[in-house]
């Protein structure tokens, strides 16, 4: 178990707490594996009802430490990174999400896969996989085409350029924005009216809903992982991680 993870169930949600405020919560190998074990934990309660996935002290999560994924990278399927992944991904319960603050990378792509999304005014959400020399990840390149167009979904991951609550709602990733201080409380309140509805009339509703489409996003993630993988090995990731400790620009005007 990783102390910068907290569980806490709150009547019959199961809150995931990234809670590592020090570092914008920036998530870790272990974190990642107490996580997922969270996730599965929670399936197998038949008290638990739904998942809440937040962050601590005003931010979601800054997306991946990225020392700690140098010196631990994820390789192939049996990774802490895509465990987490299909725990979240295969949840038949549901996953909520409270997004408060930045939201880069994973923290954005997790919510694709959420059942429902509230943010805060001050969300700020980022795919910056293509700064990186990265390809997108956990299906992001299947699921956003479809939820809020090709054009759209291009712009978002060609530039990663951030992007805020209301930008997030008309692509159809996020459901409401609230004030900071209201947003804790709402999603409090829908998890704990979600938690009183008829389970297994829940779960039959959102099988219906992913179904369709789970096996061809599955087949997607395992591509992106490819891809991933090899571009955590080029010289471009390797240039954008050299340049974000140097703490300049990278340079990426020489490579084909």
């Amino acid at each position: 178990m990783s102390a910068d993870v907290k569980i806490e169930q709150q009547g019959r949600s199961l809150h995931i707490v990234m809670s590592r405020p020090e570092r914008k919560n920036a998530l870790t190998m272990a974190m990642y594996t107490t996580m997922a074990e969270a996730i599965e934990a929670a399936e197998a309660n038949d008290e638990i009802r739904n998942v809440v996935i937040r962050g601590e002290q005003g931010c979601f999560t800054s997306g991946n430490d990225l020392q700690d994924f140098m010196e631990n990278p994820p390789q192939g399927n049996d990774s802490p990174v895509a465990n987490f992944m299909r725990a979240l991904y295969n949840m038949k319960k549901p996953a909520i999400a409270a997004v408060q603050g930045d939201a880069v990378g994973i923290g954005t792509t997790l919510l694709l896969h959420c059942d429902l999304v509230y943010a805060a005014e001050s969300a700020k959400l980022q795919m910056p996989f293509v700064n990186l020399g990265l390809c997108p990840e956990y299906a992001s390149s299947y699921v956003l085409p479809r939820i809020c167009g090709h054009v759209k979904a291009a712009e978002l991951l060609m530039f990663g350029e951030p992007f805020d609550g209301a930008t997030a709602v008309q692509c159809g990733i996020v459901n409401q924005v609230v004030a900071d201080d209201e947003l804790l409380a709402l999603v409090s309140a829908r998890a704990e009216k979600l938690a009183a509805q008829p389970p297994a009339a829940i779960r039959a509703t959102k099988q219906l809903l992913r179904n369709p489409r789970r096996q061809e996003g599955a087949d997607v993630m395992d591509e992106e992982m490819v891809l991933f993988s090899q571009g955590l090995a080029g010289a471009e990731f390797m240039e954008a991680v050299t340049a974000f400790f140097e703490k300049r620009k990278p340079d990426f005007s020489s490579f084909n």
